[in-house]
């Protein structure tokens, strides 16, 4: 799990250094494999924005470029291809100091004069694009600090998560065992139930509730993806390694990552009739997002129209029923896959994707519903659109159940060689989300629907 600290402190802060968080992840089981730096050490470097460039007079590839830094007009000599009127751009003035100890001075291209250097991403050590200028949205604050306006002071966490700790695989679940090793607040974002504005409905049938309990859906009509992913959640995702794709798959995979719950959203224009969560039938073909046709083989579980199969579940949709540049309208899913019977099937077919790793872990199986609304939050703020009532199918024979484990104290000590007051000891288990029973030799405790790995008495 990679995760940015900036991003997990806007849902626990404790007063603690990179450093000292890093070493409490590790103690309490979440083991930091490395911390890395967003961006190399650098100053004097702020959003400036080109007022006009002009061909250079004895230099083909370079231009004259006059540069509003925020307090003052500024010229700069320019080779690169995408200097134009109009950008927004890392400017560095005389007297930054670049990585690896560079110095901004003024200096004489060719004759002209130039007061400090347009960069590109890759001078700053953002990226490795060396192409032309950084180009920064158009509402980007002229004279800004660029590392304070980028969050490059972030640090990136990678966590050597155990297989048993799926609850971690989210900023949320790592932020929720924080909170209690630092006896702090967790702060969870406002989701709110959303309103429906529409009526339009897609149903829902489950043919195999053993692999799928639960299953559901929403329809959101009238979106507009020539919209942009929103700044935050773009940085948010690629510092957790997630290539930002389109602002639809940017919004489900930020909530995968947000929250743990794996979303998927068809183009509703190429369903039909309705879903039907099944497996495969004989000689079934699919072609995946990815552009390779799968033979699927039996047992396979499988998202389905009444015509043919959308996706294979829990692992990746298929290329037919996914969203285009032409999509106006969605179908959102959000579901419970059966842990046990999910293990290896994507492994079968060669593939491995941040859905079926969750969802062969465990996921949460009373997260859908929240998921899709935050979701839906989401998609309303970045593509618009009008979403109808959540559909949900579930079959409550086939869900987990977490059964009550007595944790007696004197186990404790025993097996920690440590004693543990029992205020401490409700604190922990509370905040980590158990239901608790006092008993006279200790207390009754039932694990919450995150975690899938608390059966015994030792586990507590």
């Amino acid at each position: 799990m990679i995760i940015s600290e900036q991003w997990l402190r806007t849902w626990v802060s404790p007063e603690a250094t990179t450093q000292a968080l890093s070493h409490k992840l590790t103690m309490i089981g979440l083991e930091v494999d490395s911390v890395a730096t967003v961006a190399e050490p650098f100053s004097g470097v702020v959003v400036a924005e080109i007022i006009s460039a002009e061909q250079h007079p004895d230099a083909d590839k370079l231009r004259v470029c006059l540069v509003d830094a925020g307090d003052e007009h500024v010229q700069i000599v320019c080779g690169a291809p995408n200097a134009r009127a109009g950008l927004r751009a890392p400017l560095a003035k005389v007297g930054a100091v670049l990585p690896g100890n560079f110095k901004i001075k003024k200096a004489k291209l060719r004759g002209v004069e130039s007061q400090g250097m347009l960069c590109a991403s890759a001078e700053l050590t953002i990226s490795e694009d060396n192409d032309g200028l950084m180009e920064l949205p158009s509402n980007a604050p002229v004279g800004a600090d660029i590392r304070e306006y980028l969050s490059l002071d972030d640090k990136i966490l990678e966590l050597g998560l155990t297989p048993n700790r799926a609850d971690c695989l989210s900023v949320r679940g790592v932020a929720r065992d924080v909170a209690v090793a630092f006896d702090e607040a967790l702060m969870e974002p406002e989701i709110a139930p959303f309103a429906a504005t529409i009526d339009d409905q897609l149903p829902i049938a489950i043919d195999a509730p053993a692999k799928c309990p639960r299953y559901l859906g929403r329809v959101i009509k009238g979106v507009d993806l020539s919209k942009p992913t929103p700044d935050y959640m773009r940085d948010r995702l690629e510092r957790a390694g997630l290539r930002s794709i389109d602002a639809v798959v940017d919004v489900t995979n930020y909530v995968m990552l947000e929250l743990g719950q794996p979303l998927h959203a068809f183009d509703l224009d190429q369903l039909s009739g309705g879903i039907v969560v099944r497996e495969c039938r004989d000689a079934e073909q699919l072609t995946l997002l990815d552009g390779t046709v799968q033979s699927l083989e039996a047992g396979t579980l499988l998202i389905a129209d009444h015509e043919k199969p959308l996706a294979l579940a829990g692992i990746m949709g298929g290329e037919n029923s996914g969203v285009s540049e032409s999509t106006t309208s969605l179908f959102l899913e959000s579901a419970f896959f059966t842990p046990e019977l999910m293990a290896g099937r994507a492994r079968s077919y060669g593939l491995h994707t941040d859905a079926s790793h969750r969802y062969e872990r465990g996921v949460d199986f009373q997260l859908q519903r929240h998921a899709m609304e935050r979701a839906t939050q989401l998609f309303i703020e970045t593509v618009g659109g009008e979403a109808g009532p959540i559909t949900e199918v579930a079959s409550d024979d086939d869900l987990p159940i977490n059964d009550a484990v007595l944790l007696r104290e004197e186990q404790i000590e025993k097996l920690l060689g440590l004693r543990i007051e029992r205020f401490e000891v409700e604190r922990i288990l509370q905040g980590l989300g158990f239901w608790i029973v006092t008993q006279e030799q200790g207390w009754l405790c039932t694990a919450p629907s995150w975690r899938f790995d608390m059966g015994l008495e030792v586990d507590l």
